[in-house]
């Protein structure tokens, strides 16, 4: 800290101890911390809002999708209509499974020999970047629940020694003195926690909410293995 800002932050103290006068008060360091801060705060609550909305519409959509396919339909027009664009997971787990077997059997060889393993190798992969999408921007969940505290601590710390060597410049240990410097300096770790606590608590949620889904897509693909490989044994004999 240069000694200008120590002189600056030596002046009259005012009373006003509102939010944002904390804010326009502060150090330029714990500024830019408190901005950071807020930034991340925003993102979180962007990113969670996002991830809310996908998950209930994917949650509905692998409903949708279960009750047309235990329905009875056929699977060749459950395929014709899902396979220009499969909208979630589930059904682009369908269509991957489906787009193998009718490869196989409309190629010219017409091999069944290891269509079942291909079959659930694509199911596996499909799987896999299913899963990915879904777990997507769940690290800066992460990040700014494990780093936002610490963050806010260094804006604290940055502040309380601004304000013990504006203390010094001033002589003065009064209270009034020593009351807004710190107030300042603790808003720094309030606005951390602001951004830290709902990051982690979202982050555990959609973790959860990634599992769950995960189960459910690898429960269907193998019940859906279980068909089209009773379909090939028929097929083969």
């Amino acid at each position: 800290m240069n000694p200008a800002d120590v002189a600056q932050s030596a002046l009259p103290v005012t009373a006003d101890l509102s939010i944002f006068s904390l804010f326009l008060q502060a150090h330029w360091v714990v500024k830019l911390v408190m901005i950071g801060l807020l930034a991340c705060s925003i993102w979180v609550w962007a990113i969670a809002i996002d991830k809310l909305l996908l998950f209930a519409r994917t949650k509905r959509a692998m409903d949708r999708f279960e009750q047309a396919f235990w329905s009875g339909q056929s699977l060749e027009e459950l395929y014709r209509a899902l396979s220009a664009r499969p909208t979630h997971s589930m059904a682009a787990l369908f269509v991957a499974a489906m787009r193998e077997w009718k490869r196989s059997f409309e190629g010219q060889s017409r091999s069944f020999a290891g269509l079942q393993t291909r079959i659930d190798k694509v199911m596996d992969v499909t799987i896999t970047r299913e899963i990915d999408r879904l777990e997507r921007r769940l690290l800066v969940l992460a990040t700014v629940g494990s780093a936002g505290p610490f963050v806010g601590l260094f804006g604290t710390v940055w502040g309380i020694m601004n304000s013990f060597q504006s203390i010094a410049a001033s002589k003065n240990t009064s209270l009034a003195v020593v009351a807004p410097g710190i107030a300042e300096a603790l808003f720094a770790t309030a606005i951390g926690l602001v951004a830290a606590i709902p990051a982690t608590i979202f982050y555990n949620k959609f973790v959860a909410e990634v599992n769950k889904q995960a189960h459910r897509l690898e429960g269907f693909a193998d019940e859906f293995s279980a068909i089209l490989s009773r379909q090939i044994d028929e097929r083969g004999t």
